[in-house]
């Protein structure tokens, strides 16, 4: 794989995305918490706990096992990016609930991302994959990359928002680009394998996405009654960033195998959203018609 791709593409990706995702916040979408604090608390729950449970649980029914079962851990540890917020704008759902959540999730991310990875090798890992996750170099790469530009562009929101408002479109396009590019990249490198492992990791990936955004809708709908926000809640949990779990699959960890289902769900996660969002806004029209 170009190593440049991986070590300065994938980073500088994946900060702005995380600067476009500040440039769309201000001050109140933080406020939004503690003013609809049911609707954000079982959105986070949905993403921080529900979708590693549901991880562990498709991994072990699936039979997937060493580091294609460490990748798909790995995706389910990734908040949604601000790709959330695009389908929950397109599918009429609460884009307010939708940014606070892609917000303030992504502040505890790299709190939690390095050690549940951690874990994760321990128990998945097979003798012949002896690594070790580096902890602290994760946390700071995570604060480096995910937070302080989330900060940055929401200081230029406040200052310059007509700019903000005309650069995330293509900060969207250029970071969809980059992680096409390193999917592609992957694929070359695995060469022969790359079936074997993507009819191996496909039907697990493929589970993982379709029950975690039944689950997010079904928990939303039973505890919130809300139509919007149960679309919110159903994109955020079912589309994640998998940008970011390819700088910890083959940025941290250098390994292709890993990346496997994250590059499978990144593509697999748009057909699923696109499906979700055309039913959403059908469903629209026929109650305000």
């Amino acid at each position: 794989m170009p190593s440049a791709l991986i070590e300065i593409g994938l980073p500088i990706a994946l900060i702005l995305i995380m600067a476009g995702v500040g440039l769309s916040l201000t001050g109140a979408d933080f406020q939004r918490v503690y003013h609809q604090p049911k609707s954000f608390f079982i959105g986070a729950s949905c993403q921080l706990i529900l979708l590693p449970a549901l991880a562990v649980t498709t991994i072990a029914l699936t039979g997937l096992s060493g580091e294609l079962a460490i990748g798909l851990f790995i995706l389910a540890l990734c908040p949604g990016g601000t790709t959330s917020n695009l389908y929950t704008y397109l599918a009429k759902g609460d884009v307010g609930l939708s940014v606070s959540l892609t917000a303030v999730v992504g502040f505890i991310t790299p709190f939690t991302l390095p050690f549940l990875a951690a874990w994760a090798i321990g128990y998945y890992g097979q003798n012949n994959t002896l690594l070790e996750f580096p902890v602290l170099k994760a946390w700071l790469q995570l604060i480096v990359v995910g937070v302080i530009p989330v900060l940055a562009g929401m200081a230029i929101n406040a200052k310059w928002p007509e700019f903000a408002k005309k650069a995330s479109p293509y900060i969207s396009r250029f970071s969809v680009a980059i992680l096409l590019l390193v999917i592609i990249s992957i694929c070359i490198k695995l060469e022969d394998k790359l079936v074997d492992y993507l009819i191996l990791a496909g039907p697990a990936v493929i589970v993982l996405n379709l029950v975690s955004m039944l689950a997010g809708f079904l928990v939303a709908r039973m505890f919130l009654h809300q139509v919007t926000q149960t679309r919110t809640i159903t994109l955020e949990v079912g589309l994640q960033n998998g940008t970011l779990a390819l700088l910890v699959t083959t940025g941290l960890l250098g390994n292709e195998v890993m990346s496997i289902a994250p590059s499978i769900y990144s593509l697999f996660m748009f057909i699923s959203a696109g499906l979700f969002t055309a039913w959403a806004i059908k469903q629209h029209k026929q109650v305000h018609h």
